[in-house]
């Protein structure tokens, strides 16, 4: 279990990076984000080619709400562990673990007027830290 907390908590920090990251290049477009070895995305899928379809999680923007899905089997051997919904600025507005047995969706609120960028990740435990920028 406590591998699983260290693993938790560095997910989220690289969550953060990502944002962080792109917030030093304020103004620039970032869907070339490409950190090799660290962070995948469907434009840099590194050593997991053709991994993206089943781990870059897809969005859907209704209001206020952001709906997370991995498109992805669950099993104890392979399964999402964590989706996480990050601003701009590093600012975690919502996680969720999950456990083999779950199924890879998540719903998050974002703050009460947000407009700009978001960074939806998805990590799982075979294929490494999946990351998916968009606007609202």
């Amino acid at each position: 279990m406590k591998n699983r907390r260290n693993f938790l908590k560095t997910s989220a920090l690289l969550a953060a990076g990502v944002a962080v990251a792109g917030k030093l290049k304020a103004g620039e477009k970032h869907d070339d984000l490409n950190l090799p070895g660290l962070i995948y995305t469907e434009k840099h899928q590194g050593k997991w080619q053709n991994k993206a379809g089943s781990h870059v999680p897809q969005v859907k923007i209704n209001g206020n709400k952001v709906s997370l899905v991995t498109n992805h089997g669950m099993s104890e051997k392979h399964y999402i562990v964590r989706h996480t919904l990050v601003d701009a600025t590093g600012n975690v507005i919502g996680a969720k673990t999950f456990y083999p047995v779950d199924e890879p969706k998540s719903e998050f609120e974002l703050p009460a007027g947000y407009k700009g960028k978001l960074y939806a990740t998805s990590f799982c435990n075979k294929h490494d830290f999946w990351v998916n920028e968009f606007e609202v």
